[in-house]
C-alpha cells in the first residue's frame, strides 16, 4: 500500500502516528500469517478445493503383455493401453493387468487409456501416485497382498467410465485413497464380497471429488471387521443424493453374491458424519 504524503497545511500528531503504526503492524502480521500457511476452514468441515485438471498424455505406448514393476516406475504421463491379448476391451474377471506391482513398488505419472484390460495389480504394499484411468476396464486397480500389514496408497489421479468397481480390495491390510477424483462409476472402492480367502480390510477415503452418475463410494463386509473412514468428500451433480457414501454387506468365501445389510454412517464400520460429505 502506497503511503500518502501529508498536506503542507496539516500536521499529524504523535497519536495519529501511533495509530497508523499500529494498523500497519497489524496488516503486516496478518499478511505474514497468510503467507505462512494460514488455512481458513470451510463451514461444516467440508473442503472446497477444486479438482485438478485431467492431464494431457505425453505420447502413447501399446502394452501387449503385462509390465512388471519391481521398484519405482515413472511413466512420464505417457498413455498406456492394452494391445494383443490385453486389447480385447472385455469385462472378464480373469484378465491380466497392464501393470503388476511387486510388494513395495511405486507406479507414478501414468495415464491408462482404452482398452485398459484389468488395470493394475498390487501383489503387496504399493503406491499409485498421479495415475489416471481414462476408461476403466474390469477394474482400475486390484489390491491382493495377503499380509495384514500391507499398505496400499492411491494419491492424486482420477478415474472415469467404470461400469462397476474402480478399486477392488481383495487382499488384507489397509487402503488409503486421497486427492483423487472419480466420475461415471459403479463403486469407488469395494472390499471383495465373495473371495475364497477373506480378510479384515481398513479403508480410508479423503479429499476426493465425486461426479455423478455413480452408485457408491465404499462397500465393506462388516462380518469380517472391515471399516471405512470418509472425510472431505465433495459430490458433484447429485442433488438427489443417489450416490451412497458407504454400504455395508455380509460377505462370504463361497463365491455367492454378498448380502447388503445397510448404508450410511454407523460409528463402527462406516465412520463419517454428515459434515464430511458436501454436495456441490
Amino acid at each position: 500500500m502506497k503511503e500518502r504524503a501529508a498536506l503542507p497545511h496539516r500536521r499529524r500528531g504523535s497519536g495519529h502516528r501511533r495509530r497508523y503504526a499500529a494498523v500497519t503492524a497489524a496488516l503486516t502480521l496478518t499478511g505474514a500469517a497468510l503467507t505462512g500457511g494460514l488455512t481458513v476452514q470451510p463451514a461444516c468441515g467440508a473442503a472446497t478445493s477444486a479438482a485438478a485438471a485431467w492431464p494431457t498424455a505425453n505420447g502413447t505406448q501399446a502394452v501387449p503383455s503385462t509390465i512388471s514393476v519391481p521398484g519405482t516406475y515413472d511413466g512420464g504421463l505417457k498413455r498406456f493401453y492394452g494391445s494383443g491379448d490385453l486389447g480385447d476391451g472385455g469385462q472378464s474377471e480373469d484378465q491380466d493387468p497392464l501393470f503388476e506391482l511387486a510388494n513395495g513398488a511405486v507406479l507414478k505419472n501414468v495415464i491408462i487409456g482404452a482398452p485398459a484390460a484389468d488395470g493394475i495389480h498390487c501383489l503387496g504394499s504399493c503406491t499409485l501416485q498421479n495415475v489416471w484411468w481414462e476408461d476403466v476396464g474390469e477394474d482400475a486397480a486390484s489390491f491382493k497382498g495377503s499380509s495384514s500389514g500391507a499398505v496400499y496408497k492411491v494419491t492424486g489421479g482420477g478415474a472415469r467410465k467404470a461400469d462397476d468397481k474402480v478399486f477392488q480390495f481383495n487382499g488384507a491390510g489397509s487402503l488409503t485413497v486421497t486427492g483423487f477424483q472419480v466420475s461415471d462409476f459403479g463403486k469407488l472402492v469395494r472390499s471383495c464380497g465373495n473371495c475364497s480367502t477373506q480378510y479384515k480390510r481398513t479403508i480410508t477415503v479423503s479429499d476426493v471429488d465425486v461426479t455423478a452418475p455413480g452408485k457408491a463410494l465404499v462397500g465393506i463386509n462388516t462380518n469380517y471387521g472391515d471399516t471405512a473412514t470418509l472425510s472431505s468428500i465433495r459430490i458433484h451433480g447429485d442433488s438427489s443424493k443417489k450416490i451412497k457414501p458407504c454400504v455395508r454387506y455380509t460377505g462370504n468365501n463361497t463365491g455367492a453374491e454378498p448380502t447388503e445389510t445397510g448404508s450410511g454412517p454407523d460409528g463402527t464400520y462406516c465412520r463419517y458424519s454428515a459434515s464430511d460429505i458436501s454436495y456441490q
